[in-house]
């Protein structure tokens, strides 16, 4: 029975990266490299560069009216995870003289916590039709 409960005890715990994982959400349209290295290419118009990213979040222009888009996304996550958990003792009184009853409990918590962020910088760089002449991407996560 002592064994049970110690499996249940080290069974409940988890660190901050598992409640990470169960809290991240991957779903949905996301500006990531992949899309960027399969969907963007040389020679694409503005309007498709659009339907593949999104707006851009900068428009610039260059001496010769040349626009160049820039996405920048920055993502943070914070995870705190908490873990506690007790087994309390109960004596038992066995029949006899001098039989006792006795009791105590245990108890520990435990915590973790992580912070990544991650950043993803595209520049996509337009000739004068407006199709997409060079594009260059940055990503880093620390």
């Amino acid at each position: 029975m002592l064994l049970m409960v110690l499996m249940l005890m080290v069974g409940g715990c988890a660190s901050a990266s598992k409640h990470r994982e169960a809290v991240r959400d991957d779903s949905g349209d996301k500006l990531t490299v992949g899309t960027v290295q399969k969907e963007i290419h040389v020679g694409m118009s503005s309007a498709d560069v659009v339907g593949v990213l999104g707006s851009p979040n900068m428009v610039t222009t260059d001496s010769k009216r040349r626009e160049a888009w820039v996405y920048d996304k920055v993502a943070t996550e914070r995870v705190y995870s908490k873990s506690s958990g007790g087994v309390g003792v109960l004596g038992l009184v066995f029949g006899g003289i001098g039989g006792a009853a006795g009791g105590g409990s245990t108890s520990s918590s435990a915590g973790a916590s992580s912070t990544t962020q991650r950043t993803l910088t595209i520049i996509i760089k337009f000739d004068e039709n407006n199709l997409v002449r060079d594009f260059v991407y940055r990503q880093s996560s620390f």
